[in-house]
C-alpha cells in the first residue's frame, strides 16, 4: 500500500504532480486535430474554387463534363457518377435534319398541286375538243351568207347620194345542190338611212372601219355591219381591236336569226387570243348561239368553259348576261 502522507507539504506536492500528469495525457492530441480540420478545409475551398473557375471559363457546361458541387446525401466532397444518357443538344445536324423535314413537306405540296393543275388542264382540253366539233364546217374568210349582201359605199362627207350602188354578184366557194335564193336591193329609204350613218374620219383608218360597223350594228342595219365588219376582220388582222370586230361580226350574225355563222365567229375569236379583249363575250355568246340552236349539250360545254376560264367575267361585266343564259338551260 502506498503511505499516507501526512505533511501538508508532500500532499501539495503530490496533488501538483497529479494534476500535470492529467493536463498531459489530455491536452495531448488537440494540436494534431485542430490542425487536420483546418487543411481539410482549406482544400474544400480551393476544390470549390476551381470547380467555380470551370464554370467561368467553361459556360453551359452540364455533368458530362463538370462534377456537380454537392452531391448525393448533401456531400460537396461526394464523388457522383453522370449520366451517359445525356439530354441531346441542337446540334448542326439536327438542324439539317429539320430543314429536310420541312423540304419534303413542301415538296409533297408541290406535287399534289401539279397533279391537280394537269387534270384541270386534262379536263380543259376535253371541253375544248368538244366545242371545236360544234362547228361542222370550216370557218372561210368570207362568210358565204355575207358575200350574198348588196355592196354599198360610206356616206360622203358632203351629201348622201340617191342613187343605188351595184349589187355585188354572189360568190359560192362550193357547189350548192339548190340555186340560192335572190337577195331583193334595198330600198330607197333603207338605203338613205344607211348612208346617213357617217364613217369617222381620223388618223386610225382601221378603227375608223371598226366603228363604222359599230355604228351600223347599232343602228340594226344587221347586213350592212356584216359586210362592214368582215371588211375590217379582212384588211386589218393585227389591229388591237380584231377580237371586238370577231366578236361584233358573231353578233351581228346572232341578232340577224343566224345563229350557225354566229358560233362560227364566235368560236373562231375565242381560239384565236383567248386572252383578247372579247374572248370572254365570244365564248359566252357561243353558248346562247347553241340555245338558240337547241343544241343543250353544247350550250351547257360553251357555258361551263365561260365559268370557268373568265371566273371575273362571269361575276362581274357579264353577270346577268349569264345567270339568264344558265337559266335557259338545263345542264347536268
Amino acid at each position: 500500500m502506498t503511505p499516507i502522507l501526512r505533511t501538508p507539504a508532500l500532499r501539495l506536492a503530490g496533488a501538483m504532480l497529479l494534476a500535470a500528469g492529467t493536463a498531459t495525457v489530455v491536452t495531448a492530441p488537440a494540436p494534431a486535430l485542430a490542425q487536420d480540420s483546418t487543411a481539410d478545409a482549406r482544400i474544400r475551398k480551393i476544390e470549390a474554387e476551381v470547380r467555380a473557375l470551370q464554370r467561368k471559363v467553361f459556360p453551359g457546361g452540364d455533368g458530362r463534363f463538370f462534377e456537380p458541387q454537392i452531391g448525393p446525401g448533401g456531400d460537396p466532397a461526394a464523388p457522383t457518377t453522370t449520366s451517359s444518357t445525356a439530354a441531346p443538344s441542337s446540334t448542326a445536324v439536327t438542324d439539317i435534319l429539320v430543314r429536310l423535314d420541312t423540304l419534303e413537306t413542301q415538296l409533297r405540296g408541290l406535287t399534289a398541286r401539279s397533279e391537280e393543275q394537269a387534270n384541270a388542264l386534262s379536263q380543259m382540253e376535253l371541253r375544248l375538243a368538244a366545242l371545236e366539233t360544234a362547228a361542222n364546217m370550216p370557218i372561210t374568210t368570207t362568210p358565204p351568207s355575207a358575200a350574198t349582201l348588196p355592196a354599198f359605199q360610206p356616206a360622203p362627207t358632203s351629201a348622201p347620194s340617191t342613187t343605188l350602188p351595184a349589187v355585188r354578184p354572189p360568190v359560192q366557194t362550193a357547189p350548192t345542190p339548190a340555186p340560192a335564193a335572190s337577195v331583193a336591193a334595198p330600198s330607197a329609204s333603207r338605203l338613205a338611212a344607211v348612208q346617213a350613218i357617217t364613217k369617222p374620219q381620223t388618223e386610225d383608218a382601221g378603227d375608223d372601219e371598226y366603228s363604222y360597223g359599230f355604228r351600223l350594228w347599232s343602228a340594226g342595219f344587221f347586213p350592212e355591219a356584216r359586210q362592214q365588219l368582215t371588211k375590217f376582220v379582212e384588211q386589218y388582222p393585227s389591229h388591237p381591236r380584231i377580237s371586238f370586230g370577231r366578236n361584233l361580226l358573231g353578233r351581228a350574225f346572232l341578232d340577224d336569226n343566224l345563229p350557225d355563222e354566229a358560233a362560227r365567229w364566235f368560236l373562231r375569236n375565242y381560239q384565236a387570243n383567248k386572252a383578247g379583249d372579247r374572248a370572254p363575250d365570244s365564248l359566252l355568246y357561243l353558248g346562247k348561239a347553241m340555245i338558240a340552236k337547241n343544241d343543250t349539250r353544247k350550250a351547257c360545254i360553251a357555258l361551263a368553259e365561260f365559268g370557268e376560264t373568265y371566273p371575273l367575267v362571269a361575276t362581274g361585266r357579264l353577270a346577268d348576261e349569264y345567270r339568264n343564259s344558265l337559266a335557259k338551260v338545263k345542264c347536268s
